[in-house]
């Protein structure tokens, strides 16, 4: 076991190794192959989310937070594996030797706890030392799949960080197997002897041969992989030092959605959904924050991730566990955006995301050979991309028993410059709260443009 280390303000008090409990009614299969759907995310890296939770003693959780992790994990057991990052491509757990990390560590200054879950910008270097990291590979590149973190802040509350690596599964799986902790938490589960399978949510379904792939477009995008570098990351001057990045919570209230809705349909065919609403607002306002360095560019792009699960002939289970996503790609000139008013960059953005969407929905699949050529070939454009969903609950759903979160964040949105992560409303009125990291001065740009949108609604 590797010794606690700290961070300025955190202290790693343990590293605790959480297997899962042996299978209670059938063998495991001791590998997963991974589907076209997760090799395509062999090279990025984890989704990272922190769980912000108000308790006035924090620590007396641990013991149970740790026990119904191990429940949940008997459900859940790839998340303890590895991948190899070769052929046969494989995600495997190997009892006995596979185990979950989980980091316990306690805050030096628990009054930063209110700062922390407030909407205002807050220094991200107080924040990264709330996230769980992976532990490194092994000698022959096998990766850890998840780590989780809990930090206590005492008297104020307690910080549940979750990194699960994106080849895993998507955040449709992250979140199933979250909402599976916070129900076993809640429920004081110890051991998973089957007689609360009705309290829990629905076990993951684990068959990745559901995904059909008769044109081997798994082969084509490991074949392009092969084939595509990455660009290489921009050069920065050696005396220039980065600008501090902070991160923010904006609030876009159910009824404001309405509004933007109301405002696209006059000038369009169709009203847009609130997906559409928010990420065309987003966009906007990143571009007016001259954040992504493409204002005087004549065409701005977007990037983001459709669920395919229901899209799929035949459509996989909701519960299916693993990758099911697809990029979806949005253009338009940067003038239609960024002219007139704040609502009219919001009109025709929302029309370039919604004829992206009408396109994808013709064939889900189609150009899946070319997609990550595709992507690469548009990350040199600085394309504003989202992480997250509404749908996913993330409030509605983290109850350890300690009520709602205080505030939830994807603090892996810093990793790609230009990404806005989306999550349902805290409040629970079918709003949004829309996550943006950036440096002070474009925050403060996006917080204008953003509130100028809403009619001076602040954050």
């Amino acid at each position: 076991m590797a010794p606690p280390s700290s961070s300025p303000g955190v202290r790693v008090v343990d590293r605790i190794r959480v297997s899962p409990p042996p299978p209670s009614n059938s063998a495991r299969e001791p590998a997963l192959p991974l589907t076209f759907f997760d090799v395509a995310w062999l090279f990025t890296g984890p989704v990272e989310r922190l769980f912000f939770f108000r308790h006035p003693d924090p620590a007396s959780v641990l013991p149970l937070l740790r026990s119904s992790l191990s429940v949940t994990l008997r459900r859940f057991y790839p998340l303890a594996g590895t991948i190899r990052p070769h052929p046969p491509f494989l995600c495997s757990y190997t009892p006995g030797a596979d185990a979950l990390t989980l980091v316990v560590a306690e805050s030096d200054s628990p009054d930063d706890f209110d700062r922390l879950v407030a909407r205002s910008p807050r220094d991200l270097a107080g924040i990264r030392p709330l996230v769980p990291q992976l532990p490194p590979p092994g000698e022959d590149g096998a990766f850890s799949l998840a780590a989780v973190q809990a930090t206590v802040f005492p008297g104020r509350g307690i910080c549940l960080g979750v990194s699960v690596h994106h080849a895993a599964c998507d955040d449709t799986s992250t979140m199933h197997f979250v909402r599976t902790w916070a129900a076993a938490c809640r429920l004081g589960l110890e051991s998973d002897d089957g007689s609360e399978d009705a309290a829990l949510p629905p076990p993951p379904v684990l068959y990745r041969s559901l995904v059909a792939d008769p044109d081997d477009l798994r082969g084509k995008t490991l074949a392009g992989m092969a084939r595509l570098a990455p660009p290489p990351p921009p050069q920065e001057e050696e005396e220039e030092e980065k600008a501090p990045m902070v991160m923010a919570s904006f609030l876009l209230p159910r009824h404001q959605i309405d509004r933007i809705k109301e405002g696209a349909a006059a000038k369009s065919d169709a009203k847009p959904s609130s997906f559409v609403a928010a990420s065309a607002l987003a966009w906007v306002c990143l571009l007016k924050s001259g954040s992504s360095g493409v204002a005087g560019a004549g065409r701005s792009h977007m990037l983001f991730s459709a669920e395919c699960r229901t899209r799929l002939t035949p459509p996989l289970p909701a519960e299916y566990f693993g990758n099911c996503l697809r990029p979806c790609f949005v253009e338009a000139a940067t003038a239609d955006l960024l002219s007139g008013e704040t609502a009219d960059g919001v009109a025709a953005a929302a029309s370039a995301i919604r004829s992206a969407i009408r396109e994808m929905e013709q064939g889900v699949l189609e150009g899946a050979e070319g997609w990550l050529g595709r992507v690469l070939s548009v990350l040199p454009e600085r394309p504003m991309s989202v992480g997250g969903s509404p749908r996913h609950g993330v409030y509605e759903t983290a109850d350890f028993g300690w009520g709602r979160p205080a505030r939830v964040e994807m603090v892996s949105v810093e990793k790609t410059p230009g990404t806005v992560a989306l999550a349902d409303s805290p409040e629970g009125d079918g709003g949004i709260e829309l996550g943006v990291v950036l440096p002070t001065d474009a925050m403060d740009a996006f917080a204008s443009c953003f509130a100028d949108a809403l009619g001076g609604a602040t954050i």
